[in-house]
């Protein structure tokens, strides 16, 4: 694979281009994989679940890997921490079975373009771990969550996506543990990381964590603004699931206008049950993260 094409799929995907819909896809996997992570940042989790079918299921471990990881984050976007770790799990145990262990090089790492178009063997695995911790986190497993976080840190560089996914979670970590002061740094990592990439959808993810670290460690007006930044970059872009999530923190920095921010969130949640697929709103429908009883929706109704 020669100089990664950073337009098209990789520009939707990763890129600046995140509101385009990748209508015309080639049968090839990492097409499919560059496609569904477009199309899971759009909150078309359906479709993007019927592109990453073959690709998990390919012969080449990195690409399962990749696929695997993107699944599992659609699936613990929809509150599904669970079923995410089986999908996780399964990532890392194809780039075990195909001789690309956490710590080691494959092939893929050496060709060129791969590691800046962040879809090398060490992103995969950076991808799988992270995931990991985020499934762990979510089922309330602290220590794991940092077990997996120090593991995938200490393990060959994932590259610049996985600068931004671990402060992702290393914040997400801190806030869980009370501890939003210790939030901010690695928020803020996460955030800077995430501009200098030129990602929108990252961007957008990035000033919400850093937005909530904000709130929550005393700067009120500061995560106000972040999380604000973040909405106005997933209205622009059709980052319709970061929405939801935007709606009601700014519910809880914007008491006056708290009615207003939660009918937006319904609206949005309603909008990402419809594009998901039935095992995704099954998980939304069952997950304690996922407000959907507290707006009254329904899939499909």
């Amino acid at each position: 694979m020669g100089e990664p094409d950073r337009g098209g799929l990789w520009g939707a995907a990763f890129g600046p281009d995140a509101g385009e819909r990748p209508l015309r896809v080639r049968c090839a996997g990492r097409d499919h994989w560059l496609a569904a992570v477009t199309l899971g940042g759009q909150g078309r989790y359906a479709a993007a679940a019927g592109l990453l079918g073959p690709v998990i299921n390919g012969i080449d471990p990195v690409l399962a890997a990749l696929g695997a990881a993107t699944l599992a984050a659609h699936r613990r976007q929809l509150g599904g921490h669970a079923a995410a770790r089986v999908l996780d799990g399964f990532g890392l145990r194809r780039l075990a079975e195909g001789g690309v262990l956490p710590g080691q090089r494959s092939p893929r790492d050496r060709e060129p373009g791969s590691a800046g178009a962040g879809e090398d063997a060490g992103a995969a695995r950076s991808d799988v771990l992270l995931g990991l911790a985020a499934d762990a986190l979510g089922g309330g497993r602290l220590d794991e969550a940092r077990r997996l976080i120090g593991i995938e840190s200490a393990s060959v560089d994932g590259g610049w996506r996985a600068e931004v996914k671990r402060g992702w979670v290393t914040a997400e970590v801190a806030l869980a543990a009370a501890d939003p002061v210790a939030a901010v740094p690695p928020a803020r990592v996460a955030e800077a990381a995430s501009v200098r990439s030129g990602s929108v959808r990252l961007v957008a993810k990035s000033r919400l964590v850093l937005g909530v670290a904000l709130a929550a460690s005393g700067d009120r007006a500061g995560g106000l603004d972040m999380v604000l930044a973040s909405r106005a970059d997933a209205v622009t872009h059709g980052l319709v699931p970061l929405r939801w999530p935007c709606a009601l923190v700014l519910a809880d920095l914007e008491p006056e206008r708290a009615d207003e921010h939660r009918r937006a969130a319904a609206v949005a949640l309603d909008c990402v049950l419809r594009h998901a697929d039935p095992v995704g709103r099954a998980l939304a429908r069952a997950s304690p993260w996922v407000p959907t009883s507290a707006f009254g929706l329904g899939p499909n109704r």
